[in-house]
């Protein structure tokens, strides 16, 4: 097993202040120490990696092409040491456990924050860091163990080692500009929008959800025409009211199209889910078995509670 050499480590952290203030004066005052064992420190590093790291010049102190090639891995290093070492703060003071979740931004908006409720209810030092995600970074972020949890729009067979529970779907609709020719229509059938131009959910941003809506419209006997793919469904009605196409969204997506918008169903009852949670299974966290039961209880209740209320309207 290989060591850790924590003199290179040290030394990374003095050309990340060097490159980050162009300048050994101002670096060696961030650091803490005098400039001249802080340039003997970057001629050693320089001697060890084999490169020139600096250019120095009367102008001041510019990397080299060497070192603006290195720079952004050591930004990235830096970052993630500043993470484990909040991390560490947070366990030393008697935390009881420490979860990292990821979320897609209408996730974070209403799943995300009553589970964390019930989570710190039930763990009250319980420590919680959540990222907002893009559905495409949901796996391979649980496979290399940055998230312990995920919530984003994924559905089917995600691979081995990774579980998934559903928790939100919605009635597929189409937004529309106000002064459509099918904008009248209380539903729409879907092969009416053959000939439009869809504005999508990028499929780099959430590749399954792309595909699905891509199946679903050949399955109607026509292949989407995108013309934009975006990041996000609000970004998709935005796209609508600037005139720039058409577009699938959940039916929920009517409570935020402005007023030149229409959310109309689709005639053909479409359902599609807008969240999930997702888990590596292979990497064992007692807080992960929590939220799962909790969700899977929470979740349940609410739809026996809408299929009862659905009986006695009935």
């Amino acid at each position: 097993m290989s060591t850790i050499d924590f003199r290179l480590i040290r030394q990374l952290w003095m050309f990340l202040a060097v490159a980050e203030e162009q300048h050994f004066g101002r670096a060696a005052t961030r650091l803490g120490m005098s400039q001249p064992p802080l340039t003997g420190q970057i001629k050693v590093l320089e001697q060890s990696l084999k490169m020139r790291l600096f250019e120095r010049s009367r102008r001041g102190t510019q990397l080299s092409a060497a070192g603006a090639a290195i720079l952004p891995a050591v930004q990235q290093f830096s970052s993630q040491v500043e993470h484990l070492e909040r991390v560490v703060r947070e366990v030393a003071r008697g935390q009881s456990g420490v979860l990292h979740v990821g979320a897609i931004t209408s996730a974070m908006l209403d799943t995300v924050p009553p589970l964390l409720n019930a989570l710190r209810q039930a763990h009250p030092h319980l420590t919680v860091f959540v990222r907002e995600i893009d559905s495409v970074e949901a796996i391979p972020g649980l496979e290399a163990g940055d998230l312990d949890m995920a919530f984003a729009r994924v559905d089917g067979d995600i691979g081995p080692g990774i579980a998934t529970l559903p928790l939100t779907e919605d009635r597929l609709a189409v937004a529309l500009p106000r002064d459509h020719a099918l904008a009248g229509l209380q539903r729409v059938p879907l092969k009416s929008l053959a000939t439009e131009q869809l504005v999508m959910s990028a499929r780099q941003i959430s590749p399954v959800y792309f595909d699905m809506l891509a199946s679903i419209c050949r399955s109607h006997g026509f292949a989407p025409r995108v013309l934009h793919e975006v990041r996000s469904v609000a970004s998709q009605v935005a796209y609508v009211s600037c005139g720039q196409g058409v577009a699938l969204v959940p039916s929920a997506m009517k409570k935020l199209a402005p007023e030149d918008v229409v959310v109309r169903p689709l005639k053909e009852k479409i359902m599609v889910v807008t969240a999930a949670l997702a888990w590596n299974v292979r990497r064992r966290h007692p807080l992960v078995d929590a939220a799962v039961a909790w969700l899977k209880e929470h979740h349940g209740a609410q739809r026996r509670s809408r299929a009862s209320g659905k009986g006695m309207r009935a």
